[in-house]
């Protein structure tokens, strides 16, 4: 059952919709859409909608990877969910990604990004080459988003949690493409959540800090790049003001013309200051498009297209493996892998811990960082134990050991829960990954008569 909004914010909506009014109003009695987006990185759509239980639809040529659920069903429950083959989003949140289409090999930053669900999709239309740099400024928010991405599988990324001022000052004007999905009023949210606090002095605060978030976005963006605005909220000060501001102050930012996909309406130059171009901006209304509600805007630096230089990535002594180190890892890849990376990539953090580097590397001073890379495990006395983000990012050919269950068998419901697993094997202890229906989940460690669970503690699914 849908929640209904704020009566002043419904009639805020009346005189602004005029006779579409009575459609937008009815569909706060119409349930929520629920979604889900298939992480082609690992699996292709037809194959997963084979595997799954869930009666799904598609949402659109806009998404091909993307689904409506169609059933009240717990598909964050479901093992697939853990093995990161999916992420739960509603359908008009996959819009702005789509829109931005980063390509494999792009440079591309996300700078409000948690929880994850347009930073896994942007590695995703990246085919995870070239680099992601996921950000967000509050610290509990962008924990949750390295998460994300480590479910995913993604290796060419780095999460940071920084001011967008302070990346501005460390990387410049670099990026192909940036995201800026705003902090905003959410009043595409009502239909989900309710009429939480919400009122005009919100909405202009929330158009405050949107243009000051755009204007950090320019600094970032290359000469004939691209930079794309989100909200999920209806309100015009958040939204064609905001662009027309912008579009005012920056005569070499144009809008584009977006593809005419079913449901996308035009932005309202009349609900601003009367640019016509502000009708290339894209309306989601949930009476018109089968979602909850979403604004994008879509500019193109109109400067000389260019491949920035980008600015030097300077790593310590300190940071590159000694040689005992490089033999640990070097004895786990030998012993259980079929796959090996360039040495030079290799990287220690804090001591202990070993990364794979993304294959651009871009300088981290000043910089809280989350997430740099691949996590590949962490260098012990005398032997290498590999982490969890390795296992996420492995497929089966890589591995020399493993250990396959169907989603509905007894044994992945006790490895997500944290249980060892019966074995008949008698070997000495060794790593193995513990994969569902092919696709990895976590490491075990086989000993005699059973496999040790590694599942992390605050991953466990308890019953």
């Amino acid at each position: 059952m849908s929640k209904l909004p704020p009566p002043a914010f419904l009639a805020k909506m009346e005189s602004l919709l005029g006779a579409d009014y009575a459609a937008f109003a009815q569909s706060y009695q119409e349930a929520s859409q629920r979604g889900l987006r298939v992480n082609t990185l690992k699996i292709v759509p037809a194959d997963f909608i084979s595997k799954v239980p869930f009666a799904l639809t598609p949402v659109g040529a806009y998404e091909p990877a993307g689904f409506r659920l169609e059933e009240d069903c717990q598909p964050g429950r479901h093992p697939f969910h853990a093995a990161g083959l999916y992420y739960l989003q509603e359908p008009s949140a996959m819009v702005a990604a789509a829109l931005l289409q980063p390509e494999p090999g792009d440079l591309v930053l996300d700078l409000a990004a948690a929880p994850g669900g347009k930073a896994t999709h942007l590695v995703t239309l990246m085919q995870d080459q070239g680099l992601l740099v996921a950000n967000d400024v509050h610290r509990g928010r962008a924990k949750i988003l390295a998460e994300n991405l480590e479910r995913w599988g993604a290796r060419h990324v780095m999460v940071t949690n920084n001011q967008p001022e302070q990346l501005a000052r460390t990387f410049g004007s670099i990026f192909d493409k940036v995201l800026v999905d705003a902090p905003c009023s959410g009043e595409g949210m009502f239909r989900k959540q309710g009429g939480f606090a919400w009122g005009e002095e919100m909405v202009v605060a929330c158009s405050r800090r949107q243009s000051a978030v755009l204007e950090t976005a320019v600094s970032l963006v290359r000469p004939g790049g691209m930079l794309a605005y989100a909200t999920c909220t209806f309100s015009p000060e958040e939204d064609e003001q905001v662009v027309a501001r912008f579009l005012a102050a920056h005569p070499q930012f144009s809008l584009c013309q977006p593809p005419a996909y079913v449901g996308f309406q035009s932005g309202e130059p009349a609900w601003a200051d009367g640019n016509p171009d502000l009708s290339r901006a894209v309306r989601l209304w949930p009476h018109h498009f089968q979602g909850e509600g979403h604004f994008i805007a879509l500019f193109q630096h109109q400067g000389e297209p260019s491949i920035a230089a980008l600015p030097r990535s300077h790593k310590k002594p300190h940071m590159f493996p000694t040689r005992a180190q490089r033999q640990l890892w070097q004895d786990f890849e030998r012993e259980h892998l079929n796959v090996s990376w360039e040495d030079e990539r290799l990287q220690v953090v804090n001591g202990r811990y070993l990364i794979l580097l993304p294959a651009i590397q871009l300088p981290t001073q000043g910089l809280h960082l989350l997430r740099l890379g691949l996590n590949l495990g962490e260098l012990r006395q005398n032997h290498f134990k590999p982490a969890h983000a390795l296992a996420l990012t492995l497929i089966p050919d890589e591995i020399k050991q493993s250990a396959n269950f169907s989603p509905t068998s007894p044994e992945i419901q006790h490895y997500l829960a944290g249980h060892p697993l019966t074995s008949s094997h008698k070997k000495a202890a060794s790593w193995l990954l513990i994969t569902v229906a092919g696709h990895p989940l976590g490491w075990g460690k086989q000993s005699p008569r059973h496999i040790k669970n590694h599942y992390p503690k605050a991953l466990r699914q308890h019953q």
